[in-house]
């Protein structure tokens, strides 16, 4: 088979890593690729958010398949556009992607199919906002309604720090039209777990629960980040919490979709806050996440191919998707003074030595005429590697991280432990 992955960061690195793994896949693009990506698959230059030209480059190559990641390609519809050219594509079409492009939307169906989440309320006016704040005090969660890199939800611990998260998202359109409505929703308490699934529209299979970190220091301070390292398995994710998600979170919510008429068939993301009162569902992503990927294709021990494949043709319940026995780690090497401002072009050492011990997915590099690998985006590297336990998983990542150098390099040092 000929398959195009369509995106260029590290979570695309580790798919294009898997599937060329697989006996079916003979031949892997990926548009636009990165420096790590050209190792195994051809690169082709094309942005990921341009739909046409990206469904007539697939019309005009004859691929047999084509894996959309990102969020905004699947929000703008290029699955749908995919299959309408006659080629078949793994993601969702734009009206089930919608759960993750407007929070307002998935608060709605949470609502309306009773799936547990934090009470909130929706604003298109800035001085609504402002009063509910008033009202509700702090701490308060502010969200942009549409998608902002990851990095539209501002967690207020004070009044005046939500006020300025609304007027920076409605006045001053810091996230552009994604910021022109707010969900403004009560702050839950308790541990963080992320839990992944692949979905055929129908049948569900979830992977293995894991945690992202989205601070860009030590300590979960400091900005949001698109996430600075994450593990898998959580060690809170329990077989009884487990259960409690799939009877009351994941089975309603495609079920939910479904009788909606927006079939889901790709990768629903949940983040979910283990609370007091039972799992509660953060957020809804429509697609694999960054950096959860990169250990959970770790971890994957069945030919992803086949999956993507059963999940486009509704025949997920007869795959089995199996996982390795320990754990994973991946540790984010990024760019000094990201999320906010930083340098590109520093060329990168020590990723062959690294590589002996782990691997190294690429997320913001550019391979040089000469075969120099540089910088080349705020988060570059993805350091993955595996353990017979969470802990040994964690400290063979950050010894894998040892012998890689660029200037201003940037990681925390409390990925797993916090």
């Amino acid at each position: 088979m000929k398959v195009l992955v369509v995106g260029g960061g590290g979570r695309e690195h580790a798919i294009c890593w898997k599937l060329a793994q697989s006996p079916k896949v003979t031949e892997l693009y990926c548009a636009p690729g990165n420096g790590g990506i050209a190792q195994v698959a051809t690169c082709v230059p094309i942005k990921a958010t341009d739909v046409d030209a990206m469904v007539a480059w697939a019309k005009e190559n004859a691929m047999d398949f084509v894996m959309v990641a990102p969020d905004d390609p699947l929000a703008l519809g290029m699955v749908d556009a995919l299959e309408a050219a006659g080629i078949p594509a793994f993601g969702p079409h734009a009206n089930a992607a919608i759960i993750e492009a407007s929070k307002a939307f998935s608060k709605e169906l949470m609502k309306k199919y009773h799936i547990p989440t934090a009470k909130y309320e929706t604003f298109t006016e800035m001085d609504k906002a402002l009063a509910y704040i008033d009202e509700q005090g702090a701490p308060i969660v502010v969200k942009a309604d549409g998608l902002a890199l990851g990095k539209g939800v501002v967690v207020a611990s004070t009044v005046d720090e939500a006020k300025t998260a609304v007027r920076e998202m409605m006045e001053d359109h810091k996230f552009g039209q994604s910021g022109s409505t707010v969900v403004i929703e009560e702050c839950m308490v308790g541990p963080e777990v992320t839990v992944l699934a692949f979905c055929d529209g129908e049948h569900l299979v979830p992977m293995l629960s894991s945690q992202d970190h989205k601070r860009a220091y030590d300590g979960n301070l400091g900005p949001n980040t698109g996430g600075m390292g994450a593990f898998c398995p959580s060690p809170k994710y329990t077989p009884e919490i487990a259960k409690e998600c799939m009877e009351k979170i994941f089975l309603p919510t495609v079920a939910a979709l479904k009788a909606e008429g927006r079939p889901f068939k790709g990768v629903i993301y949940f983040g979910l806050m283990l609370t007091k009162d039972g799992p509660k569902v953060v957020e809804y992503n429509a697609r694999f996440g960054d950096p959860e990927t990169q250990p959970l294709l770790s971890m994957l021990d069945s030919d992803l191919m086949d999956i993507f494949e059963a999940c486009v043709n509704g025949t997920l319940d007869q795959v089995e998707v199996k996982w390795k026995d320990g754990a994973a780690c991946c540790i984010v090497l990024a760019s000094g003074g990201y999320p906010v401002k930083y340098q590109s072009g520093y060329p990168i050492s020590g990723l062959e030595e690294a590589g002996k011990s782990a691997t190294v997915f690429h997320a913001g590099t550019k391979r040089q005429e000469d075969g120099t690998i540089v910088t080349a985006g705020g988060r570059v590297l993805g350091v993955t590697a595996l353990g017979a336990d969470l802990n040994e998983a964690i400290s063979n990542a950050y010894a894998a991280c040892a012998p890689i150098s660029f200037q201003d390099m940037h990681m925390r040092k409390d990925i797993g432990k916090v």
